[in-house]
């Protein structure tokens, strides 16, 4: 199936319990959208049970594989990954490909495009990102991904600097705040991969809008991100391979230390963010060394990491989809639907098994 998202469905009747609000409610499905008013002969799928939006994974690279850049192909077979395991959209957070041609098939997850990341040469993995001559030529880059994404830019903040032989900032202050200003007035937001502390003033006051990992994140810093609503993505699932790749480190031993003591706290950092009212949502990094499909394991992680389970699933469903600007069950919303038997709310296990998944009122299963 890889017709357009606008082509006819079949009417449906849903009643349930329907998520976030917890009321029984009925509700319809005409044309791949959602209506609370009756439609004659519509077929009934469902009869009791939960209700929800589709989950969302706002860190994903449907596009990146373990040796880099993907064919389209196997692009669309990440993302079929994805979609069977709940996820109905998916802010991409930086593709090597063209996703464009994922986003006009109507049977793969919505995607927010974020464009390609923005590096230096030899500071991020080889072949993903747009490696700049020159720091100086940031701003002007920026504006250029601002152009032609979804209204998000991707950089990369830190990554290792081998003649320092540990984590080291991309780019000087003024050029950052420059870039963050550019995107701002073309209307797009500006994320980060961020893994160390020493770029994090730099991202923050320069008025950054997210922030990808984190795992530097501490004490007045994360009161910081609460004042400016700067929002965080911890990629949990990814952190958890941080031990790893300090082990293949073996040249850079300030490196591997500082990536295991950076995985060691991150449980902490978590439970300070969630203290201080940091904003956080569900991202698995998936691509490269995190499997796709995966996104119930981070919405997991966060609960053992201190939120309560349904903030946690919040995180990967309505918040995230309010955050990003995309609706959830409501009047005339896309009907990218997932059903459950039990209340996931209760056990964040259910996720693990939908009834059906619905997008844009197609029945996926």
């Amino acid at each position: 199936m890889s017709s357009e998202r606008t082509a006819k469905r079949p009417a449906r009747h849903l009643r349930g319990v329907v998520l976030p609000d917890g009321e029984q409610r009925d509700l319809w499905i005409v044309d791949g959208t959602v209506s609370f008013s009756p439609v004659e002969g519509a077929e009934t799928l469902v009869r009791d049970g939960f209700v929800l939006p589709g989950l969302v994974d706002a860190h994903c690279h449907p596009g990146i594989g373990v040796h880099g850049p993907t064919t389209v192909d196997e692009a669309v077979t990440q993302a079929l990954v994805d979609r069977d395991a709940g996820t109905l959209l998916i802010r991409d957070c930086g593709l090597p490909i063209d996703a464009r041609r994922l986003q006009a098939r109507a049977d793969l997850p919505r995607i927010i495009r974020s464009g390609r990341h923005l590096a230096l040469p030899k500071r991020y993995i080889p072949g993903l990102g747009i490696d700049l001559a020159h720091p100086e030529e940031l701003p002007a880059a920026v504006a250029r991904q601002a152009a032609d994404g979804d209204g998000w830019v991707k950089l990369v903040g830190d990554w290792i600097d081998r003649a320092a032989g540990d984590l080291a900032p991309l780019w000087p202050d003024d050029v950052l705040a420059e870039a963050v200003k550019v995107a701002h007035a073309a209307g797009a937001r500006v994320t980060a991969h961020v893994f160390g502390e020493d770029a994090l003033p730099g991202l923050i006051n320069a008025g950054i809008d997210c922030l990808e990992h984190g795992t530097g994140l501490h004490g007045e810093l994360l009161d910081e991100l609460a004042r400016r609503e700067i929002a965080l993505v911890p990629t949990l699932i990814n952190i958890e391979n941080f031990p790893g790749i300090a082990d293949k480190a073996g040249k850079y031993p300030r490196y591997a230390s500082h990536m295991r003591a950076l995985h060691a706290g991150v449980t902490t950092m978590i439970g300070a963010a969630l203290d201080a009212g940091v904003a956080i949502y569900a991202g698995t990094d998936a691509g490269g060394m995190v499997e796709h499909g995966r996104i119930v394991d981070e919405i997991e992680a966060l609960h053992r990491c201190g939120m309560a389970r349904e903030q946690a699933l919040a995180a990967a469903c309505w918040s995230a989809r309010s955050w990003l600007g995309r609706p959830g069950v409501e009047e005339g919303a896309p009907a990218d639907l997932l059903v459950y038997s039990a209340d996931p709310r209760e056990d964040l296990g259910v996720l693990r098994t939908p009834r059906h998944i619905l997008l844009g009122g197609a029945l996926v299963r």
